[in-house]
């Protein structure tokens, strides 16, 4: 800040000056006292220059309307919204998320740190502040090809980037418990640098939780009970309470909210679909289910802004008082939490839930072209087996995690598999798309509910292959060709014409149109591949598609290089 704008600030606040904007007739959420202040609030060059009674060139009339810090998103991901970071802000900012911490996992696991490139010039396009952690574990397992290594090496320079915060959820927390040198250099880059290490610790205690929280670990926004919240709060780590578009733990963990631990309690998405932001919201209706679950309002908003600021140390932002950014929700009520206005370094971004900016967006072509795919051809997804008795991927209703089983399947002459509609089992196959290495691996998947056709999409965790399954090879292998063609995304197939699409060409994750638009692709997908291809309608058939790749979800999922065993943690032959 330059001496004169602090003089102005100084006079504003003194009183001596009128503010450049005063929001007037407020009630101030004092999230550092929990109470409630009537008053006008002062912005002066973007900063709150005071609470109390002021003058200013331009007022705001908040009609006795709440007025609260901007929300902080403690930990997302903008790729599982399929849109880019401009999109993000159109759809976050009208839900007052004036901050969001992201984790750009997905899209540098395909392109490295280009992608992480891409993703903050691309942010400069929205008033939406993303800061950004630099993700820990690419690729996330050594079972699967990605399209990057990033290194100790190669995370040194970018950490110290203004807007990079940290070192991104160490999601191998085997490997700091083991000590392992590789994993412990990319630590030491983040304590030399003197940036925050977010955690991801799902289902660890006692001695093992000790070692890996030693390292320096902040946060964790794995927990699934208020057992496992509370035993990493009492070891000085914050927890993220997520509710997101597939996994919900928020009401499950605000039962464990007390007012002696509260302070340690952040709000998070992880991944949160535009679907679910359009019909819910985003941590407005967080803190509608906070209070809904019986945490005090005001308690509640701590969570969503100065928990947050600390957590992150974000030393500018996080409440509503003299010398921090102007960024400030209107509230219609405590309890609904509805938005009315949105002001972001003293500016009005929203109103009635339209983003008012107008939004460009940055050049695309560092991250398109990403389908580099070798010697893929029909006849490789013909399996010549010598038994009909083999391992299945069996889909678990509600979620992600699938059960290792053994069937019997019809096979043809030459020992490849023939589709039957009454035993629920297609084919599944994952082709590497980064390097064109040529691998790829196919098995069989249980419990999907295909009739027809086929699906494929260029979105699979973590290293993002693709992925297709469906009941006839020549489906199949359509489905491949199409989507290499509208570089990434999501194919639907039947008798070998396309049914519905939707390009990702943002590193084949992310599309280039606004989330509206995915919004309305997404529920087309979602019809026809329950209406035309018979997928079970308690099968998300896209999310549920994109995590039968990740090789540390238990207990068997396929990557491209075969079918692999996570409780065994070692690939096992199709045939039992």
């Amino acid at each position: 800040m330059e001496k004169k704008v602090l003089k102005k600030l100084i006079e504003v606040a003194s009183g001596r000056e009128k503010a450049d904007l005063v929001i007037k007739n407020c009630k101030v959420v004092d999230v550092y006292s929990s109470k409630i202040i009537n008053g006008d609030i002062a912005i002066c060059e973007g900063i709150i220059a005071g609470v109390g009674s002021y003058e200013g060139a331009k007022t705001i009339d908040a009609h006795g309307k709440y007025a609260a810090p901007g929300f902080i998103d403690s930990h997302i991901h903008i790729e599982s919204a399929y849109v880019s970071p401009e999109e993000i802000g159109k759809l976050l900012i009208p839900h007052g998320g004036t901050t969001i911490i992201a984790d750009p996992h997905e899209i540098v696991n395909v392109c490295g740190i280009k992608g992480l490139d891409y993703m903050m010039e691309a942010s400069k396009n929205t008033v939406l502040d993303i800061k950004y952690m630099i993700p820990s574990c690419v690729p996330a397992t050594p079972f699967e090809d990605s399209g990057a290594v990033v290194d100790a090496k190669k995370i040194d320079g970018p950490i110290l980037r203004d807007n990079v915060l940290g070192l991104g959820e160490f999601m191998n927390f085997p490997g700091i418990i083991n000590g392992n040198d590789y994993d412990l250099e990319k630590i030491m880059v983040a304590k030399r640098s003197n940036k925050i290490i977010d955690g991801h610790c799902p289902g660890i205690y006692d001695k093992d939780l000790n070692a890996y929280v030693s390292v320096g670990i902040r946060n964790d926004h794995e927990c699934s009970t208020i057992e496992e919240m509370e035993d990493r709060i009492s070891r000085g780590v914050y927890v993220l309470l997520r509710e997101g578009s597939a996994c919900h733990n928020l009401r499950d963990l605000a039962k464990g909210v007390t007012v002696n631990n509260s302070r340690r309690c952040l709000l998070c998405s992880d991944d949160r679909q535009p679907k679910t932001i359009l019909e819910l919201g985003h941590l407005d209706n967080h803190l509608k289910i906070c209070v809904e679950e019986g945490i005090d309002p005001i308690t509640s908003i701590q969570m969503a802004t100065i928990n947050a600021a600390e957590c992150f140390d974000l030393k500018d932002r996080g409440a509503i008082a003299p010398g921090l950014r102007g960024d400030i929700v209107l509230l219609e009520d405590l309890k609904n939490f509805k938005v009315k206005n949105v002001l972001v370094k003293g500016k009005e971004v929203a109103c009635e839930g339209k983003y008012i900016p107008k939004t460009e967006r940055y050049d695309i072509s560092s991250v398109k072209g990403s389908m580099h795919v070798a010697n893929f051809s029909q006849e490789k997804l013909k399996l010549k087996l010598k038994s009909d008795r083999v391992n299945l991927i069996d889909i678990l209703p509600g979620g992600v995690v699938t059960k290792k089983s053994v069937g019997q399947v019809n096979l043809d002459s030459d020992g490849d598999f023939k589709y039957n509609q009454e035993k629920d089992i297609a084919k599944v196959a994952v082709i590497e798309r980064h390097n064109n290495t040529g691998k790829m691996a196919v098995a069989l998947l249980r419990g999907y509910g295909i009739k027809e056709g086929a699906v494929a999409l260029s979105i699979a965790h973590d290293s993002h292959n693709l992925i297709v399954v469906g009941v006839s090879n020549e489906d199949m292998n359509f489905a491949v060709e199409k989507l290499i063609e509208q570089e990434g995304g999501i194919v639907l197939v039947k008798d070998k014409k396309v049914i519905e699409s939707m390009p990702m060409p943002i590193a084949g994750i992310m599309s280039d149109r606004d989330g509206i638009w995915v919004d309305k692709k997404l529920k087309s997908i979602h019809e026809k591949a329950y209406e035309q291809l018979g997928i079970h309608e308690s099968v998300e058939p896209v999310m549920t598609l994109c995590f039968m790749s990740l090789p540390v979800i238990p207990e068997i999922k396929i990557t491209d290089r075969g079918l692999f065993d996570v409780t065994q943690f070692k690939f096992i032959d199709l045939e039992a």
